[in-house]
């Protein structure tokens, strides 16, 4: 669902607990210290949806308003042909399949919806849950591409099947 400014605790959590963080480096400007700082993020978020800049959901379990995490694409190349993913779980939800539906459907959301060629995502190159998560779905790790702006990540990409010169009519990939 639609993140919310009534979300901002648990945006808040996300933001700064060490479990979740242990793999993300923000530049300072970036980091939450603050719950106006997440209040301010979910306006941020909420302004780049409105101008076609990212998609951003929050993840709940079904039956529950409250959301454990958060899933987007963003940081779109200028053609609107690529997309980053990125995503963010609370620790007790990890490791029950809530963040593999979430990618999963995201994937298919960008690839469809938005005919993406290709979704990204950088991801810490220690950070074993997540590389699992994004091979399990698809995605492979390209070693001609480095993160230049976190040498400490990997770049995995998945293209979309429409793309792929052995894709036919009635071939579901």
């Amino acid at each position: 669902r639609k993140i919310k400014e009534s979300d901002d605790e648990t945006i808040f959590f996300l933001r700064t607990d060490k479990e979740v963080t242990k793999y993300i480096h923000r530049e300072e400007g970036q980091k939450t210290k603050t719950k106006e700082d997440a209040l301010n993020f979910i306006r941020k978020i909420r302004k780049e949806i409105e101008d076609d800049r990212s998609v951003s959901w929050g993840i709940t379990i079904k039956g529950r308003p409250d959301i454990i995490g958060s899933i987007c694409l963003w940081n779109f190349s200028k053609d609107y042909k690529i997309g980053e993913v990125g995503y963010d779980l609370h620790p007790k939800f990890q490791k029950k399949g809530f963040m593999n539906e979430a990618l999963s459907r995201i994937i298919e959301f960008g690839f469809t919806d938005l005919d993406l060629d290709r979704i990204d995502a950088f991801t810490n190159r220690e950070n074993q849950s997540s590389i699992k998560l994004l091979e399990r779905n698809g995605l492979h790790f390209n070693s001609d591409r480095k993160d230049e702006e976190d040498p400490s990540n990997s770049i995995f990409e998945i293209e979309n099947p429409k793309r792929s010169k052995n894709y036919r009519v009635g071939n579901n990939g």
